[in-house]
Formats: structure tokens, sequence, C-alpha cells
């Protein structure tokens, strides 16, 4: 991992979205009344909660919506902003900041895509994976803090692969031959 010489515009640009993702995750909460949101339990993949949702102004209902449908929302595996839970769970509102981190570092610092690499994907996706299936086949009770260490973990990893990646095909593109 050297520092990064010249970046990449695609990854920057992915870096900002996810930054105003989740910038707008932590304001969702905060600007919809108190209590207004306090238990989205839900079903991935099914808009369960649309009844409340659509009485949100935009543009939160919408980032609510997408929680609805992208997150099982359990009350009790979510943060809590303004007595308003967060739109997504505390996993799933870490793997997006996570993202955001691992995008930041590959903004600054140029990776080589090696056997290095794999190793840390693997070691960055394990814990989530054991404390997910641990928990669903009920051997414990996860913690949000957990939860958050976990989803933190495996989005870090995830968007540092998104940004190799990037810069694999960007380097490709640069070696192929013109015709």
């Amino acid at each position: 991992m050297e520092k990064r010489e010249e970046h990449s515009r695609l990854i920057l640009v992915l870096f900002l979205c996810f930054m105003l993702w989740n910038i707008l995750q932590i304001l969702a909460p905060l600007a919809i009344s108190p209590h207004t949101a306090e238990d989205l339990t839900g079903v991935v993949g099914v808009a369960d909660n649309d009844h409340l949702i659509e009485q949100m102004p935009v543009p939160w209902n919408a980032i609510y919506g997408c929680g609805d449908r992208l997150c099982h929302q359990i009350a009790e595996r979510s943060l809590f902003i303004n007595g308003n839970q967060m739109p997504f769970c505390s996993r799933c509102t870490a793997i997006w900041f996570g993202f955001m981190i691992g995008l930041g570092i590959v903004l600054l610092y140029t990776i080589e895509l090696d056997e290095k690499i794999l190793v840390l994907i693997l070691f960055g996706i394990i814990p989530l994976a054991v404390d997910g299936v641990g928990q669903q086949l009920q051997l414990w009770q996860s913690t949000n803090s957990i939860r958050v260490a976990t989803g933190l973990l495996t989005g870090t990893v995830c968007g540092v692969t998104i940004g190799v990646i990037i810069d694999e095909i960007n380097a490709i593109r640069q070696v192929k031959p013109s015709n």
C-alpha cells in the first residue's frame, strides 16, 4: 500500500455518493418529528412500513423507503436518533459507513490486487458471517456493538475491494494496445 499520486475520478465520485448517503441517513431521523419512527421491524424485500413512510416529507421518505425494502429494520437491532429508529439496522448502517471509509482509503492509497488483498477480503467478511449465522441459528444473541463492528469491517473491506477493482480496470485500459 503506497500513497496515491493520481486520484481516480470514479473512486472520488463513489466516495462522495456514499458520504452523501451516510449524511442523509443520519439526518433522516433528525428531520422527522421525534418518536415518528419507533418500530420499523419488517422483512427484507417487503415494503412493511409504507403507511408510515408515505407521511414523511421528501427526501426522508425515500431514505426510509430504501431501508424498508433493503433491511429487516428490527428495532432491537437498530440505532436511534431523536427518538426515531435509523433507516437501516445497526449492521447495515455500519456497512454503508464502511463502504465510504474503504473508498476513502483507496482514494488516498494505491493497493495492489494480490493474495494479501484476497486474504484481507476473507478476514473482513468472516466475522460478519459468523455473527450473522450464529445469531440466525440461535447460538447467541448479538449486540449492536458487535453488529456495528462487523458491519464496519465488512463494509470497509468491500469499499477497498471496489476501489482496487476500479484501479485494475483502469490499469488494463492503459496497457490495452490501440488498433
